[in-house]
């Protein structure tokens, strides 16, 4: 190699270091950013939750208190939260299946069965809570749609005004910067705690009697 070849791909080399750093500035990401969004989220939360209808929550607790096995389905990340909410029941002390496990058993008249659908019109969800009619068991379904076609068959209905993916008009919900239905499910998981904790002042439950009940061989 030549001494000025050897100049040419040193120029090189460092016109390239420079692109490179000129490229990353423009990338780099203005961390305030960060303080502005979940400012912005935790404000969308605290709006839901002014709004949430009160006038069925204490159907909710009634049933929760009075069924002793309780079967609980949902999907997506709004499916996630309720399983979580499962789980608190089980260690609450109720019998509670996970509706989509294979040791899922029949329902029954005597049954609790909790749905949660944000736009309350997903097909197969709908499907399965009139199979649940059918049986006789008392439906509560969680919704941001309170008139949407499944929420319709349900015996409880509860509203968590956020937005929500699919709804067929998301006017009345409370709007939000997120994606798709962030905004519910992040409503949804808040709600069901809130219930919960509700429900373990209502019965007078201690929180060690809970932890008792928490799955033993991790």
């Amino acid at each position: 190699m030549t001494r000025d070849q050897h100049e040419l791909g040193r120029e090189h080399r460092e016109e390239s270091v420079e692109k490179h750093r000129e490229e990353s500035e423009e990338r780099r990401v203005d961390m305030s950013e960060f303080r502005e969004i979940s400012a912005t989220v935790v404000q969308e939360l605290g709006e839901v939750f002014r709004r949430v209808p009160l006038d069925n929550i204490e159907a909710a607790l009634d049933a929760l208190e009075s069924h002793q096995r309780i079967f609980v389905l949902g999907i997506g990340r709004e499916g996630l939260g309720s399983k979580a909410f499962a789980m608190r029941l089980t260690h609450f002390g109720k019998t509670v299946h996970w509706g989509w496990d294979d040791t899922t058993p029949a329902v029954t008249a005597d049954d609790l069965f909790i749905m949660p659908s944000g736009p309350a019109n997903i097909p197969h969800l709908h499907y399965i809570a009139e199979q649940v009619k059918k049986t006789g068991a008392t439906l509560l379904v969680a919704t941001a749609v309170p008139d949407g076609p499944t929420a319709q068959l349900a015996d409880i209905v509860l509203t968590v005004p956020a937005h929500t993916y699919g709804a067929d008009d998301p006017s009345g919900l409370v709007p939000t910067i997120q994606a798709m239905g962030s905004l519910f499910e992040q409503s949804l998981w808040i709600f069901w705690d809130v219930l919960y904790l509700m429900l373990v002042r209502r019965t007078g439950a201690k929180f060690e009697d809970l932890v008792a009940r928490h799955r033993n061989f991790e």
